[in-house]
């Protein structure tokens, strides 16, 4: 497998003394009977090292922003889709260790597995080459995701929040109605309910992205209804 991570380490930007730690950070939790040799704790560390990195980054670009802007800056640039989309331009997908099964159900396009091995990767990185090497990873990847953002982006709860306070509706109300799937790749569904409105129902791999995604199903019928 070394020889075979060369063009990763190429398309990362950085050539590892351990390659063992690369290799452990494209173990899908599919891949092996023993949770502690998945990427998963690998995933942990380097979802802290990436928000460090962001929250400087973010910081330093946005001199003249409150917290509460700084904070929807962030959350765009930290969920999953964002690294899903370094993922994509690095190559990892052609590189995960999964199960057969995993990979015949699309494990390789699921933006959840990448980027949560995405995540892992900055671990590695992090963890053989220490926190500039990590910072430079994070500032070739995601400094012109910040520079596509001129406005600070609000994710679809916030945004629902705002509208139904500024209708005088109180707070909208989430409720998790379902979980199917295997223990290492959950789909929780989360209906979430305003007064006056009809209830909406998103998934995700977990409640928090459930939740906005049934806040997105809700904001869509309200656009539609307000045209």
């Amino acid at each position: 497998m070394n020889g075979g991570l060369d063009e990763l380490q190429a398309a990362i930007g950085y050539t590892f003394t351990d390659i063992g730690l690369l290799e452990h950070a494209l173990v899908h939790s599919s891949a092996t009977s023993q949770r502690l040799k998945s990427n998963e704790r690998m995933e942990f560390l380097g979802d802290r090292v990436l928000g460090l990195v962001l929250a400087e980054m973010l910081l330093e670009a946005h001199p003249d922003e409150e917290e509460g802007e700084i904070s929807y800056r962030f959350t765009a640039l930290a969920q999953r889709d964002a690294l899903a989309s370094v993922a994509d331009a690095i190559g990892v997908a052609d590189h995960l260790k999964l199960s057969n099964g995993e990979h015949l159900t699309g494990g390789r396009e699921n933006p959840g597995v990448l980027a949560d091995a995405t995540e892992a990767v900055i671990c590695a990185i992090y963890r053989d080459g220490g926190l500039d090497a990590a910072r430079a990873f994070i500032h070739a990847h995601w400094t012109e995701m910040m520079r596509e953002n001129r406005r600070p982006p609000k994710d679809p709860k916030t945004t629902l929040q705002e509208w139904a306070q500024g209708r005088g509706l109180g707070l909208p109300s989430y409720r998790t109605v379902g979980r199917e799937g295997p223990d290492h790749q959950p789909v929780f569904t989360v209906e979430v309910a305003v007064p006056s409105r009809p209830k909406a129902t998103g998934e995700g791999a977990n409640k928090r992205a459930a939740e906005q995604s049934a806040a997105e199903a809700m904001l869509a019928h309200i656009e539609k209804d307000e045209k």
